[in-house]
C-alpha cells in the first residue's frame, strides 16, 4: 500500500475526459504518466498525486491550451463524482452540501485542504495545498476553483458567483482567461492564501436533485432493504421495522441517531428504547442491520468504492467501515467483493 498522498480514480479519468474534448488521446496521456489502466477501472482505484501533476503538463502540452486546468468545470460534469456528488445532492441547501464537502473531500483528493468560514456577509472558503507533490500549484489550485463554481451552479440550479477570489501564486500570463472563468470576481494574486468569497446569501439556497440516476440508485437498494424487512416472519416486530424503515431513509451520508430516529416517529428517546427492549433489540442492533444489508448490496455493484461505501453508511472514517464489517462478516469489504465478483464470472 502506498503512503504517498492521492486521487481518486474517478478525479483522474476526470481530467482525461476535460482533455479528450480538447483534443486529446486520453489512452497516450494515461501511458505516458505511467498510471495502470486497471486501476482507474476500479471504483477504489487511487492515483498518486504526482501522476495527477504530470497529466496535467501532459494534458496542456497535447492539447496545447495552457488554460487547460481553469477549464475543468466547464467540461466535465461536476455532480460525476460518486457518493460524494451524491451526498451534496441530498443536503437542503448549499451551505449544508459546503459542510459535507469539506469533511468528505479525502474522497476526491488528498492534497487540498479546504474550509469554510462566515465572516458577517461574506462567506470564505479557504484552499490550502497539503502535499509536497504538487509541483503545479496554479494548476491544482484554479482546476479545484473552478469545479467548485460549476458544482455550485449545478447543485442549485443558481449562478452562483464569487465575488473575490485570491490566488497563492504570482499573476498568470493568461490572464484573460481567468476573468472569463471567474468573472466578474475580483481577481488578486501573489497574497498568502487562496480564498474564494461568496455572498453569504448564497448560503441558504436550496440544493436541487441533479443527478437522478445515482439518487435512484441508492434508492433501488434502499427499497429492496425495506421489502426484505419481514422476512416470512408472520407476526414481525412493528417497531422495529418502523425504526428500520426510519434508518433507511436518513442513512444518507452520517449516521441518523437514536434522538433523530425517535423524533421522526413522534416519541422520546426513552420510550422508543424501551419498546425496543421489549421487542428484544436495541437500536445499535437495528442500525447495524440496516448497514450489513446496505454495505453487502453496495459491495455487490461496481458503482461505489469501499471508501465511498463507508462515508454513505455514515461511518466517521473508512478504517471504521472496515473493521465493522470484517467483525460482521470476517472478511474486509475488499476480499468480500473481490469473492463476490470471482464467484459469479
Amino acid at each position: 500500500m502506498t503512503t504517498e498522498d492521492t486521487l481518486s480514480s474517478g478525479s483522474f479519468n476526470l481530467i482525461l475526459w476535460a482533455a479528450r474534448q480538447r483534443g486529446a488521446d486520453p489512452e497516450s496521456l494515461r501511458r505516458s504518466v505511467g498510471v495502470d489502466s486497471t486501476v482507474l477501472q476500479h471504483p477504489d482505484g487511487r492515483v498518486p498525486i504526482r501522476a495527477v501533476q504530470q497529466l496535467w503538463q501532459e494534458a496542456i502540452r497535447a492539447t496545447g491550451q495552457p488554460d487547460l486546468p481553469l477549464q475543468l468545470g466547464e467540461l466535465i460534469n461536476p455532480l460525476a463524482l460518486g457518493v460524494l456528488a451524491y451526498v451534496l445532492m441530498n443536503c437542503p441547501t448549499l451551505e449544508k452540501a459546503l459542510e459535507k464537502l469539506f469533511h468528505y473531500q479525502d474522497i476526491a483528493c488528498e492534497g487540498v485542504r479546504t474550509i469554510g468560514q462566515r465572516e458577517g456577509n461574506h462567506y470564505y472558503l479557504t484552499l490550502t495545498l497539503t502535499s509536497p507533490a504538487i509541483q503545479y500549484p496554479d494548476y491544482t489550485l484554479t482546476s479545484e476553483l473552478s469545479v467548485y463554481l460549476s458544482a455550485f451552479r449545478a447543485l442549485t440550479g443558481q449562478p452562483v458567483v464569487a465575488e473575490e477570489i485570491r490566488f497563492s501564486f504570482p499573476e498568470p500570463g493568461n490572464l484573460p482567461a481567468y476573468a472569463r472563468v471567474f468573472g466578474p470576481a475580483r481577481l488578486t494574486f501573489g497574497v498568502k492564501k487562496t480564498v474564494l468569497v461568496l455572498n453569504a446569501d448564497w448560503l441558504t439556497t436550496p440544493i436541487l436533485n441533479a443527478n437522478p440516476a445515482l439518487f435512484a440508485l441508492f434508492e433501488q437498494h434502499a427499497d429492496e432493504l425495506l421489502g426484505k424487512l419481514r422476512p416470512g416472519n408472520p407476526d414481525p416486530p412493528i417497531l422495529a421495522d418502523r425504526v428500520k424503515q426510519e434508518i433507511v431513509t436518513l442513512l444518507k451520508g452520517e449516521e441518523p441517531t437514536l434522538a433523530l430516529v425517535a423524533d421522526h416517529l413522534a416519541m422520546g428517546v426513552r420510550t422508543l428504547q424501551l419498546h425496543l427492549k421489549d421487542e428484544g433489540y436495541t437500536y445499535q442492533q437495528l442500525l447495524d442491520e440496516v448497514r450489513h444489508d446496505l454495505a453487502v448490496r453496495h459491495l455487490r455493484e461496481p458503482h461505489f468504492s469501499t471508501t465511498d461505501i463507508a462515508y454513505l453508511l455514515g461511518f466517521s472514517e473508512p478504517s471504521v467501515f472496515y473493521r465493522t464489517f470484517k467483525k460482521w462478516t470476517g472478511s474486509t469489504p475488499g476480499a468480500f467483493r473481490t469473492s463476490v465478483l470471482r464467484n459469479s464470472a
